[in-house]
C-alpha cells in the first residue's frame, strides 16, 4: 500500500482564524481548502552583523581581505564581507571621533541610480552669508539664488529677490497714510482703516520761525484735540523799519467748535494788521482794529448756513468763542492788545532787572482783585478763578478790546502765551525764571522749552507761547518797561 503524505493538523484556519474541526479537508466557517497548506520555507543560514567599535580604526588599504562573518557549515554560498566604516571625520570636545557620518563619507545612489550629492546637509544653527564673508552684502545679481556651501559645510540662504518680491501697495496721491502700521488709509474720521489707529491731527504740535519770532502750540497731555491756534507775521511801515506782529488764541472748550474759532480769529487778526500796519496806522489802532476784526470772523461761524429754513433762536446759546492776545513791536513801540485771560509778559534779557506782566485778565478772580473783594492768592485759588468775563463770539456780552503801548528802555523778551502755559508759571518772577537765559537768541528753542515746561508740570490744557525778542540800546536805569 502506498503512503500518502499526511498535512500537519491545522490549530487555526488560514482563512478565518476559526479552528477546525478534526480531520476536515474544508472550513467549516469560510469553505477554506484545508489541504492547500503552503510549504514550510527552506532554512537559510544565520549571519552575524558586524558592529563597529566605538572608536574604529582607519581603513584597511585596498589589497587587505577584509574579514568574513561566520556562517552555517550548510550554507550554500560564501557570506558578503562586512562593510568596513571609515573614521568619523568631526571629534566631540575630548577630541575623540564621534560615531557621526556625513553623506560624503560613504558612496551611494539615489533612488533613481544616480551617485548621491557630495555636498553635505545644511545645518540650521550656522548660515553663511550669500557672495561674500560674514556681514558682507550679497553681490548685485546674487538676489534669489542659493550659493555653494563655504567652508563650514553650511549652504548659504540668500535675501529674496526684489524684482520678484510682491511690490507694497502704494497709496493713492493725496492718500494719507497711517503713522502705527505704514500701510493702512486714514479714513476720514481721522483713524486707519486697517488697524484702527489714531491719527495725530496736524493741530497737535505746531511750530514756526519767522526770523527773530517763533511759536510753539501743544496739544497738551490732558485734551483730544488742541483748540489753540496762532500767527506769527512781519510787515514794513511806511518809513521802512520793520513790523513783527503775535497774535495767540485759545478757544473755549465749553462752546461749540472751539479749534475753529481760535484758528479763525487769530487768521484775521493777523490779516488786519499786516493790511493795516503798511498803510501807516498806529500800531495801537492797528491792534484794536485787529482784534474787531477776529471778532467778526468768529461771529461769522455761528451764521445759520445758506439755504437754512428758519433761524433756532438757541443757536447762539453755544457760538464758537475763543480769546485773543496779540503783541506788535514796530517803531520802538511794545503795543499789545487781548481779550480773555491770555496773556503778555515782559522777561528783561538782564535778569537783574524786574520782569512784568501785561495784561490784565477778563476773569472772574481779576474782577474780585480789582473789586478788592479778595486778594489774588485767594481768588486764584477759587474754582470760579478761570471764569473769563470776556470772549470773542456772537454770545458775548459786550465787546471791549484791550490796548496798551509801551516803550522799553532796556532789551527784552515779549511773552504771548494761553493759560496753558501760566497757569504753571503765573507770576512775572516765576515766567522769568521759566524762560532760558539764551530764548533771545533762539526764540523757537525757548518757545520749545517753554511748552515742555508747561507739559512737565501736568500739561492739563493745550499750550501755545510765542517768543518776540525786543532789541533796543540801553538807556540807563529805569523801569523794564514804560507807558507811553
Amino acid at each position: 500500500m502506498s503512503e500518502s503524505h499526511q498535512q500537519p493538523a491545522l490549530a487555526r484556519c488560514p482563512g478565518c482564524e476559526e479552528p477546525p474541526a478534526s480531520g476536515d479537508l474544508y472550513c467549516g466557517a469560510c469553505g477554506y481548502d484545508l489541504s492547500a497548506v503552503p510549504a514550510r520555507p527552506d532554512d537559510r543560514p544565520t549571519l552575524a552583523i558586524t558592529v563597529p567599535p566605538a572608536a574604529p580604526p582607519a581603513p584597511a588599504p585596498s589589497s587587505a581581505v577584509p574579514p568574513t562573518a561566520p556562517h552555517a557549515p550548510d550554507a550554500p554560498t560564501p557570506p558578503a564581507p562586512a562593510v568596513q566604516w571609515p573614521a568619523a571625520s568631526e571629534t566631540d570636545s575630548s577630541d575623540v571621533p564621534v560615531p557621526v557620518h556625513r553623506a560624503t563619507d560613504l558612496p551611494g545612489t539615489d533612488s533613481g541610480g544616480k551617485p548621491l550629492p557630495a555636498s553635505p546637509p545644511v545645518r540650521r544653527d550656522d548660515r553663511a552669508v550669500v557672495g561674500g564673508p560674514a556681514g558682507a552684502e550679497p553681490a548685485a545679481g546674487t538676489a534669489g539664488t542659493i550659493e555653494p556651501p563655504d567652508s563650514s559645510g553650511d549652504f548659504a540662504l540668500a535675501a529674496p529677490d526684489p524684482r520678484t518680491a510682491e511690490p507694497t501697495p502704494t497709496p493713492a496721491a493725496g492718500t494719507k497714510v497711517c503713522v502705527a502700521c505704514r500701510s493702512g488709509r486714514v479714513d476720514p474720521d481721522g483713524y486707519c482703516e486697517n488697524c484702527g489707529h489714531a491719527q495725530p491731527r496736524e493741530r497737535d504740535h505746531m511750530e514756526q520761525e519767522l526770523g527773530s519770532v517763533a511759536a510753539v502750540s501743544d496739544r497738551g497731555l490732558r485734551h483730544h484735540r488742541n483748540e489753540d491756534s496762532f500767527a506769527v507775521s512781519s510787515t514794513a511801515l511806511p518809513d521802512g523799519s520793520p513790523a513783527v506782529v503775535a497774535i495767540v488764541c485759545d478757544g473755549v472748550s465749553s462752546a461749540s467748535r472751539p479749534d475753529e474759532a481760535s484758528a479763525a480769529a487769530a487768521s484775521a487778526a493777523n490779516e488786519a494788521l499786516l493790511e493795516s500796519l503798511p498803510r501807516g496806522t498806529h500800531p495801537q489802532q492797528a491792534m484794536h482794529e485787529a482784534i474787531v476784526a477776529a471778532s467778526e470772523a468768529v461771529n461769522a461761524l455761528a451764521q445759520d448756513p445758506p439755504g437754512s429754513a428758519e433761524h433756532d433762536a438757541q443757536r447762539h446759546q453755544n457760538a464758537p468763542a475763543c480769546t485773543l492776545v496779540g503783541a506788535i513791536m514796530a517803531g520802538g513801540l511794545l503795543v499789545v492788545g487781548w481779550v480773555g485771560d491770555s496773556r503778555v509778559y515782559w522777561v528783561p534779557d538782564d535778569r537783574t532787572g524786574p520782569p512784568a506782566r501785561l495784561t490784565e485778565d477778563d476773569s472772574w478772580a481779576a474782577q474780585m482783585v480789582a473789586a478788592g473783594l479778595m486778594n489774588e492768592a485767594e481768588a486764584y485759588a477759587d474754582e470760579r478763578a478761570h471764569a473769563i468775563t470776556g470772549w470773542l463770539g456772537a454770545d458775548s456780552y459786550e465787546l471791549e478790546p484791550h490796548t496798551a503801548s509801551f516803550k522799553p528802555d532796556r532789551p527784552g523778551l515779549v511773552v504771548v502765551c494761553t493759560d496753558g502755559l501760566w497757569n504753571y508759571a503765573e507770576s512775572a518772577e516765576e515766567m522769568a525764571a521759566a524762560v532760558p537765559p539764551e530764548a533771545h537768541r533762539r526764540p523757537l528753542h525757548g518757545a520749545q522749552v517753554l511748552v515742555g515746561h508747561a507739559l512737565d508740570g501736568g500739561g492739563h490744557d493745550n499750550v501755545t507761547v510765542a517768543l518776540l525778542p525786543f532789541a533796543v540800546e540801553p538807556q540807563g536805569a529805569g523801569s523794564a518797561c514804560t507807558t507811553v
